[in-house]
């Protein structure tokens, strides 16, 4: 999906990492929560509560899955699961462009 209609967006920006990634939130038209960003290049780690799709909109990275020894690379329209209450590391190779949604 290139674009999103009828959305309730959250004003205040996400800000992680010294500024280093940062996001909007907002509810799509189907009641469901996800946010928008930019993630500079570097090493970073995030917390989930609820299970997350990330899709890689621009950029590639690298990640690691809690639990997994495993580095996976992810580019330009490329995405990744991540299980509620989990966590991954990612290597930001490049300027990368996400769109994560949360998954109830």
């Amino acid at each position: 999906m290139q674009s999103f209609k009828n959305v309730e967006l959250i004003k205040k920006a996400n800000v992680y990492f010294g500024g280093n990634v940062t996001s909007r939130s907002f509810v799509d038209e189907n009641g469901e929560s996800k946010s928008l960003g930019i993630m500079l290049v570097g090493e970073y780690k995030f917390g989930t509560n609820a299970a997350e799709l990330m899709e890689i909109i621009d950029g590639e990275v690298e990640v690691r899955l809690d639990g997994s020894q495993e580095w996976k690379t992810y580019g330009a329209n490329s995405s990744f699961s991540v299980p509620a209450n989990s966590s991954f590391d990612i290597k930001v190779k490049t300027i990368t462009d996400y769109c994560c949604s949360y998954i109830k």
